[in-house]
Order: C-alpha cells, then structure tokens, then sequence
C-alpha cells in the first residue's frame, strides 16, 4: 500500500469516526429537545404523580371527577365463572331441559371451535339452588353461600358483554382494551396516572392462584399485567405463588446491605451518565427499579410474615390461608397491601374453565374463593379500608346455556359465551344491594342495560378520580388510552 492510499485510509476512517460522532450528539439533541417538549404526563407518572396530571384536569385538578377510591382490589377470575349457575338465575330453563336452543335465541352466533361441531345445542338447566339474601333480595346460588351474605354489599352488573370469544384475547381486552397483546394493562395505566403511594412496594402487584376446580387450566402471561408502550416502572410486579415471592431479592452470600448500598450508588453513577448520552427514559427506569428493589428486601420479608396476624382473621379466611400461592392466602396478602398503600393490587384465580364435568368443578372452584373473598371484605371493614377501596369480581367473559358435549342427569359442560355475564363490585363509590341489567329467559342476551368492558374500564378508573378520555399517551403519532376511543360510565351503579 501506498502513501497516497494510506492518507485516504486514514481520512476515511476520520471522516466515519466524526460521522458517527454528529449523529450521536444530533440525536441527544434532537433526543432533549423532544423530552422538553413533551407532554409532562408522558413518562413522569411515578415522580410527580397526581400533581402534573391535576393540572390538565385528569387527576384531581379542575374538571376532573372527585375520587372516591384510593385503591384497587381485582379479584379475577380467570376462566369465565358461570353466570347462570352462580348469580344470574333462570328458573324457567328446568321446564327446557334438553331442548334445543332455539335459532331465534342463538341467532347465528359465531361458536368456538368445541361447540362448532354439535348437532344440537341442548338448554343445560343450572343443578344448583338459588336463594334470595339480604334486604335486596340479591339472588346467589348455593354454593356461594359467604359471598351471598354480603347482599347488601354487592352491585351485580348482569348484562356485562365482550368482543372476544376466545381466553387469552378476551382476558387482554379486559386488561388493556385490546385483544390484541402490547397495550399497557389497567394497572399500568393507574400506576402512570396516579403513582404510588408508597415507595417501598410497587403501586401495582399482582397475585396468582390455581383453582382445585381445573388445575391444569390455561396459563397466564405475564404481558397481561405489562405496562405496554408506558414507561416500564408501570408494570404489575408479579409476586410468585410457589418458592421466593421475588427471585433475588436477598443479598448474595458475604454480601451485606452496606456493600450493597454501595454497590447500587456506583451502578446509578454509570447509568446516570449513561441517560447523558443517550437519553432513553428507560434508563432512569432501570435506576428507579434497582432501588425498588433495595427497598423489597426489608419491605417484602415484612409483607410476606403473617405471624401477626390474630388467629380469628387467619380463621376467617378458612383452611387454606396458610397454604402460600392459594387463593385464600392472597385475599389475606391483598389486604396487607391496601394497607401499605399500594395503589392497584390484582388477584388472578385460575380453574373456571368449565367446558365439562362443570357441577362437580365449580363447587371446588367456590370452595376455593367464597369465603375468603367475604373474608377480605370484613377485614377491610374491620381496619376502616373497604370505604377507600374497590372491590371488583369477575372473568372475561361468560359461559353458554347450552351444554358443550352430552347433557347427562348429573353433568353438563358449557362453552365460552362473550354475549353476557356477570361482575360484582363493591366497596369505595358503589351503590349496594343493587343489581343492574337484565339477560333473557335463556341467559343468552341482554335485555336491558348492556355493560361493554370499556364502560366497565371507564367507571373503574372514574372511581379514582381519573377521566378516562384524558388519561391517554402519545405513541407513534397516536394518542392512546385504556378505553380507546369508547367507554360510558356506567352511572346508575355509583353511589
């Protein structure tokens, strides 16, 4: 090679070398530019709070509904429960029993892949008794006996209806208004609209069980309680229901929390000059996680420690309270964290995919959440919680009148169903011993008063003070917001 290819060599590389350099520092700038610009609601949630969004009439400020509740408890149940067999009771269907569901009823409806192949679709009367309870004379089934001590606790939505006919897209349009995964979860977006209330625990944890009544149900995924397109401090955080609650929390062997103090300092030091070169948000998340993190390992033990509890609360709760990862054991853990202040605290009871062998599964499925669902209901009341805190029940969508397979004398399965169901709520800003909607004699479609997921989403976050079509983030040139372009309160329900 020589001198004159040299030189060129060596001004290209220059030449590639500053190239890269301007791009760099143009996108920074072009990268801070764009962060001063921004709306202040985008990305900042968790450090200014209610504050900043107060201002533009979401949360607590002008124009904004007054909050009711301070948290939320979201007992669901995954699966799609049984409305027909549980709340929303058809005494006629004894009198149908076997016939075929009539064209008039069903009228073409789109059917899953399970069903699609019957013949008939035989009308699968409910085994179970109902019995009215309460001044309200709420109806329940009998197999639901402590939750239907609390009549005049419970607002039943009966005419709840859906877009999805299939688990995992419906139980997504629950949590994020789409069936399509990506979008931020409800938790998420209550988290980025309200922040936490504490700084020791996350402002949204999520809790799992597996039912006895199907307890090789579909799986859960954790995207479910994602914080999609948000800043990732907003997602659930998931605490185990078998080994540790948290993986790593504890400190590593000879490692002690001053070393690791000191560690945590040194590791922010490099991450915070790296947020300098390349202003990513996502690394002052990363910072804000590491010390989340320090923070669980004394707060976390102490959650987790019922030891002093009173051996009457622990009774409350029935057998299975001590049994960790049970559903029982997370009512209990539940309500230690709404008295720590976490903001939105989800309970995802798995097992209500009752396709067949349904009376004898749902009863186990009962056993497991009846009692210590009023169990947490009567704690919270006992420690002056249950008027600050919202309580919702319920799946993502409902199960058919008809039987999925044989209808025998003794078992009968039933299909998805996305037309109607049922949720309960109950506690902060809701109207009690009230039930709204109405399906027909067939509990096959509503008659009366329909209740779309948004609506449901809607009044939720309406309940903490949050106007739904406010609270939005602009991602890719769209403004987004858990209700999308939809969503009504639900105002006869409010108290």
């Amino acid at each position: 090679m020589n001198s004159s290819d040299e030189q060129m060599r060596i001004t290209s590389a220059f030449r590639a070398v500053n190239r890269q350099t301007f791009l760099r520092s143009a996108a920074a700038s072009l990268g801070m530019g764009a962060l001063a610009g921004l709306d202040s609601r985008i990305g900042r949630a968790q450090e200014s709070g209610s504050k900043v969004l107060a201002q533009e009439g979401v949360a607590g400020g002008q124009g904004a509904p007054a909050a009711k509740a301070k948290r939320i408890i979201y007992l669901f149940q995954s699966g799609a429960p049984s409305q027909m067999d549980l709340f929303d009771w058809k005494p006629e269907l004894a009198q149908r029993r076997g016939e075929n569901l009539p064209d008039s009823i069903r009228q073409g409806q789109r059917l899953t892949t399970m069903t699609s192949g019957q013949s008939t679709f035989p009308v699968a009367p409910t085994a179970f008794r109902f019995d009215q309870h309460g001044k309200s004379g709420m109806w329940f089934s009998e197999i639901m006996p402590h939750m239907a001590s609390l009549a005049d606790d419970w607002c039943q939505i009966r005419s709840m209806h859906t877009e999805a006919i299939n688990h995992d897209p419906a139980i997504t349009f629950c949590q994020t208004g789409s069936q399509l995964a990506g979008r931020p979860s409800i938790g998420s977006w209550i988290s980025y609209g309200l922040g936490s209330e504490n700084q020791d625990l996350p402002a949204y944890v999520v809790l799992t069980s597996f039912g006895t009544g199907r307890p090789d149900d579909q799986p859960l995924y954790d995207r479910l309680w994602g914080s999609g397109f948000l800043p990732s401090k907003h997602q659930g955080v998931k605490f185990r229901n078998r080994g540790d609650a948290v993986l790593y929390l504890s400190n590593p062997k000879g490692i002690d929390a001053q070393r690791r103090r000191k560690t945590l300092d040194r590791i922010s030091e490099l991450n915070a000059q790296h947020h300098e070169q390349l202003v990513d948000p996502e690394i002052q998340t990363r910072i804000s996680q590491y010390e989340m993190a320090f923070r669980m390992q004394t707060s976390v033990p102490e959650l987790l420690d019922v030891s002093d509890e009173p051996q009457h609360v622990l009774d409350m709760y029935g057998p299975d309270v001590k049994k960790p990862g049970s559903y029982a054991a997370n009512c209990l853990l539940a309500r230690r964290l709404a008295e720590r202040d976490v903001r939105f605290v989800q309970l995802f009871h798995m097992g209500w995919d009752l396709h067949g062998n349904l009376p004898n599964a749902i009863k186990l499925q009962c056993r497991d959440t009846d009692q210590p669902t009023k169990a947490l209901i009567e704690d919270l009341k006992q420690r002056g919680l249950f008027d600050d805190t919202l309580i919702v029940w319920g799946g993502e969508f409902g199960r058919t009148v008809y039987s999925q397979g044989a209808l025998t004398a003794e078992n009968y399965g039933r299909d998805h169903h996305p037309r109607c169901f049922t949720t309960l709520l109950t506690g902060a800003g809701i109207r009690r011993g009230y039930v709204h909607g109405e399906t027909d004699d067939y509990c096959y479609n509503i008659t009366r008063d329909p209740v779309h997921v948004h609506d449901l989403n809607a009044t939720i976050l309406h309940l903490l003070g949050i106007d739904h079509t406010r609270l939005t983030y602009r991602f890719q040139g769209r403004d987004f917001r858990l209700t999308d372009i939809h969503g009504n309160l639900i105002k006869p329900i409010l108290a």
